[in-house]
């Protein structure tokens, strides 16, 4: 990591592992890298906000959905640290990286219900994917992340 930003903060967010009726994971790629990379719906806490709430009002936001059922606070938290090529850049350098609490939500509605589309579009495209791919489809600097997230998820949906 480049010197100047150690000392960065880490930027609060909330993740939510997102399964349909067949187990299947929701994966947006998004809108800001050309390149084939997929992600969870994730975003920041807004500052008095609970986590919880945080969740559903960043899946909302990124797809629009709002049918869902919360299965569980996923155990602990994960953080990641920007890779040098965005330090200073994203979140208007403010943060040198994130640390996440995730939620497995099971989505109760129907495919049409997803929008993408939004005010501030994240996302170009979505889709399921099956739980064990997820670590194949994120961008690298994620990966340890989606691994865990995997790892816990394996356990409750098995």
């Amino acid at each position: 990591m480049k010197e100047r930003f150690k000392d960065l903060p880490l930027r609060i967010g909330v993740g939510i592992v997102l399964i349909n009726r067949e187990n299947k994971v929701f994966v947006g790629k998004r809108i800001d890298n050309p390149q084939n990379f997929w992600q969870m719906p994730q975003g920041g806490v807004d500052e008095g906000e609970d986590l919880i709430s945080a969740a559903y009002r960043e899946l909302e936001e990124e797809t629009s959905i709002k049918n869902v059922k919360l299965l569980k606070e996923l155990d602990g938290t994960t953080t990641y640290i920007l890779p040098d090529h965005l330090l200073g850049i994203i979140w208007k350098g403010k943060y040198k990286g994130q640390k996440q609490k995730w939620f497995l939500m099971r989505y109760l509605g129907d495919d049409k219900e997803i929008n993408v589309k939004t005010k501030k579009p994240e996302f170009l495209d979505w889709k399921w994917i099956e739980l064990e791919l997820i670590t194949d489809v994120v961008v690298n600097f994620k990966f340890n992340v989606y691994r865990q997230l995997k790892d816990q998820v394996k356990k409750i949906i098995n």
